[in-house]
C-alpha cells in the first residue's frame, strides 16, 4: 500500500521538526521550564478537554494569529494535535516564519493524557 499524501507531507515536516515526548514534557513542567503548550486541534476537540494552561490556536488559524499571542520568536513552543501530525505541519510552518524554538509533542493530546499530564 502507497503512503497517503498527507502521510507523506506529515513525514517531511518531521525531518525539519523536533520532537518531545509526553515523559520529557513531564520533566520539563516538573522542572519549572518555561514552555508556551499550543493546542492546534479543532475547536470541537478543545471544547472536549485539553492540556492544562494550554493556548487554542487551530491548525486553520496558528500561523495568522500566532504573533498576536506569542510575539516572542525565541519562546520555546510546544504544539500538540490528536495524534502529532498536525502539530508537526503546524511547528514546521512556524520555524519558516522565524520561531526558533518549536517543538511537536509526540503521540499528541492522545499520549498526554496517557501520561497523565494535567487536563482542564
Amino acid at each position: 500500500m502507497s503512503i497517503s499524501r498527507f502521510s507523506s507531507i506529515v513525514a517531511d515536516a518531521k525531518q525539519r521538526v523536533r520532537e518531545i515526548t509526553p515523559d520529557q514534557m513531564r520533566t520539563r513542567l516538573a522542572r519549572g521550564d518555561r514552555l508556551q503548550v499550543i493546542d492546534v486541534r479543532e475547536e470541537s476537540e478543545w471544547a472536549q478537554g485539553h492540556a492544562a494552561g494550554a493556548v487554542h490556536l487551530s491548525k486553520g488559524t496558528v500561523e495568522r494569529d500566532v504573533e498576536k499571542h506569542i510575539p516572542d520568536t525565541n519562546a520555546e513552543l510546544v504544539l500538540y494535535c490528536g495524534g502529532g501530525s498536525r502539530s508537526a505541519l503546524a511547528a514546521d510552518n512556524l520555524q519558516k516564519m522565524g520561531y526558533t524554538n518549536v517543538w511537536s509533542l509526540s503521540g499528541g493530546f492522545k499520549g498526554w493524557r496517557e501520561a497523565g499530564l494535567p487536563t482542564e
